[in-house]
């Protein structure tokens, strides 16, 4: 491996061992435990579809050496080997937080452990729920399979005869129907039955013209290249393009290939050689259980101790109830961090736009939307409302395009000016601009983020949103918005920065400057909190500065190309990765500046795609309050040593408790942060 860049598909695997790790802890609560085992599993699925499937690709290339120093076909090996590692320790924990349920009262049951009231009450949930929504196909060796989907797991069933066995898979409708069933109890005991075992208890109901003397069912799952193939010609709509590739995607080629352990040598064979399978792809064996993504909605049961605290979004101390949120605006900049403080208030913000007399226009991008969005409803009241809206709708948000289409065709029938992206770049920016009529001026109100603008992920993502009058950035956010309704028109921009237009040069040249600064022995510091760190130059310069003697601090959720500590030139670069009950998804860009801080939120993570083939805006914080702020969050994040782990360079996801320090866990003293402040306003 290159000494100076780790691969980051390895690194990546080491971020989702992290969640392992979570539901391991004890002091995390029991259910969320197991949730922590579905958003593994709902990751790891992802991983799949999208990383290995490029890696998959990439191997086809002759003699393709990568950036760090390893071909694609090595890369896939380590990550085979990685991922049995990490899905043993899998095992592991579920087995036990089988066991800690039961000391809880709470039974994850199978189709043979059901008592006789049990089986009836399945018995009659199968007859009416589950069988008018099954259709098993027969596998025979000579008539290929029909396509199968990514997203589902099948019963494998076996029938054995006399001298022959005859095969067949039955998709599991967990797309329709729950994943848990719970049986009635007539005691505090709940027992939970999964619906695939629910149709393995009926099977013999399923096949009863079939005369077998014995028959089984065994789980497997596949995974497929989930990658589009876009093509960026303008003749063509983009609908029509994306609406042709989300039809291929349910026939993509397969990456990955599950399956219980016991199911028979003779059928596992059977299906691999009829999906194309041989045994050097990706072919993992493991328990009876598989899609445990499905355990992120495991059921409310149980008493409230397994269960995170629940807390309640703040109101925002600058944002008073009975007046007008523009009018707030005017007056100071204002810096909201979710979930901590309530995404309501951007949705109430835009209700007030949307009635307003005094607006004029709103122009908003969309990237991810709530399956229900009432910020898209907001805005289609203010269209029906007389203003003018615009949205920018990025349709290549993935897995979420179809989506997008479908919100594209709402707003175009309501009157919105919908703007399907711009060819050749990926509108990945979290903007909204609002402009009203003041004593005869057009005034701009602008609200830049860090997240989606989408209340549901508002939830469990920890974000920043900037909403600010200053009409320095207003300008240049309504540029932007200038350059997605005519591509040709770029801007210039001095405080924002824009990829793929400055954003690269300005952040290295902000590197630069802090580099200077130490080798003239003035204080010098760079803070990155992001969730991806793999671009090889901005990983080049920051060894630069860790060199000179900057204090470079990274906090980077996921992807982690950097290699921390260098034995040879005698520096270390502080690294953290922060797992906990909120998705740390905010991109922070600070550095020292000679005392001047010059910090930036951004869209962006610090990746060769959201650099230079995205739309991606990075706003400067300005008022020295706020930089404080946002100062007091890091530094949190910094001396968490409960959620942390450090980076090193065997990524080994250690606990950042070197620290003499009470135990702290940054998000919840962040919250009690922002519940003081406001105490104190």
């Amino acid at each position: 491996m290159n000494s100076k860049i780790r691969n980051k598909e390895l690194s990546w695997l080491s971020f989702n061992e992290r969640l392992l790790q979570e539901a391991s802890k004890k002091e995390v609560p029991l259910i969320e435990r197991l949730k922590f085992l579905g958003i593994y599993s709902n990751n790891l699925d992802e991983f799949f579809r999208i990383k290995v499937a490029i890696l998959r690709r990439l191997a086809t290339i002759d003699n393709l050496v990568l950036n760090e120093g390893e071909q694609p076909a090595e890369i896939l090996n380590q990550i085979e080997q990685t991922v049995v590692k990490q899905s043993k320790w899998f095992e592991r924990i579920y087995s036990q937080l089988l066991k800690d349920l039961a000391e809880e009262d709470i039974f994850i049951i199978n189709e043979t452990q059901l008592t006789p009231e049990q089986g009836e009450y399945v018995t009659a949930f199968f007859k009416e729920e589950v069988r008018p929504r099954i259709m098993p196909v027969i596998v025979k060796k000579n008539q290929p399979l029909p396509s199968l989907n990514d997203d589902a797991i099948y019963l494998a069933v076996v029938m054995a005869k006399s001298k022959k066995e005859e095969y067949a898979l039955i998709e599991v409708p967990a797309d329709i129907l729950p994943r848990f069933v719970i049986l009635p109890s007539d005691d505090e005991k709940r027992h939970i039955i999964l619906l695939e075992d629910v149709i393995r208890y009926e099977l013999k109901d399923i096949f009863y013209m079939f005369s077998f003397k014995t028959i089984q069912s065994f789980i497997v799952k596949l995974t497929r290249d989930a990658e589009l193939d876009l093509d960026d010609d303008v003749a063509e709509s983009y609908v029509k393009i994306l609406s042709k590739s989300l039809e291929k995607r349910g026939y993509s080629e397969l990456v990955r290939f599950v399956h219980d352990k016991d199911i028979p040598e003779n059928f596992l064979s059977l299906l691999l050689k009829k999906l194309n399978f041989d045994r050097s792809d990706v072919i993992i064996s493991g328990s009876r259980i598989h899609n445990f993504k499905d355990f992120m909605g495991f059921p409310s049961v149980g008493k409230k101790h397994l269960y995170y605290k629940t807390i309640t979004p703040l109101a925002h101390p600058d944002i008073r109830q009975g007046e007008p949120f523009l009018g707030s605006i005017a007056k100071k900049d204002i810096l909201l961090h979710f979930p901590y403080q309530s995404f309501y208030h951007f949705i109430d913000l835009l209700r007030e736009a949307s009635i307003d007399p005094k607006v004029t226009e709103i122009k908003m991008t969309a990237y991810r939307m709530a399956r229900n969005s009432n910020v898209i409803h907001a805005l289609i009241n203010a269209a029906r409302n007389g203003k003018k809206v615009t949205v920018s709708l990025e349709l290549r948000a993935r897995f979420n395009e179809q989506e997008n289409i479908q919100w594209g065709n709402m707003l175009t029938r309501e009157g919105v000016k919908v703007i399907l992206g711009v060819p050749g770049l990926k509108v990945h920016s979290k903007l909204c601009l609002i402009t009203r009529k003041e004593e005869k001026e057009l005034v701009h109100y602008a609200c830049i983020g860090t997240g989606n603008f989408n209340e549901i992920t508002a939830k469990i993502f920890s974000d920043q949103m900037l909403w600010t009058a200053n009409p320095l950035i207003t300008k240049e956010v309504s540029k932007v918005f200038d350059f997605f309704t005519k591509n040709y028109k770029i801007g210039r921009y001095h405080h924002l920065l824009v990829s793929p237009f400055t954003m690269r040069y300005k952040i290295l040249q902000m590197i630069r400057k802090e580099v200077h600064a130490a080798k003239n022995r003035q204080k010098a510091a760079i803070f990155i909190k992001c969730n991806n760190l793999v671009d090889p130059e901005i990983i080049g310069r920051l060894y630069d500065a860790a060199k000179a003697g900057v204090d470079v601090r990274l906090n980077v959720r996921g992807m982690f190309a950097l290699i921390p500590t260098s034995l040879e030139e005698k520096y270390s670069i502080y690294s953290i990765g922060i797992i906990d009950r909120y998705l740390e998804h905010s991109r922070i860009y600070c550095f020292y500046n000679g005392g001047t801080e010059n910090i930036y939120i951004s869209s962006a993570d610090l990746m060769s795609r959201n650099l230079d083939r995205r739309v991606e805006v990075s706003v400067p914080i300005y008022d020295s309050e706020l930089k404080k702020e946002i100062l007091s969050f890091l530094d949190l994040q910094w001396n968490d040593n409960t959620s942390a782990r450090i980076l090193d360079n065997a990524l080994n996801n250690t606990i950042n408790n070197l620290r003499n320090y009470p135990l702290s866990t940054s998000q919840l003293s962040f919250y009690d942060f922002l519940q003081s402040n406001r105490s104190d306003g």
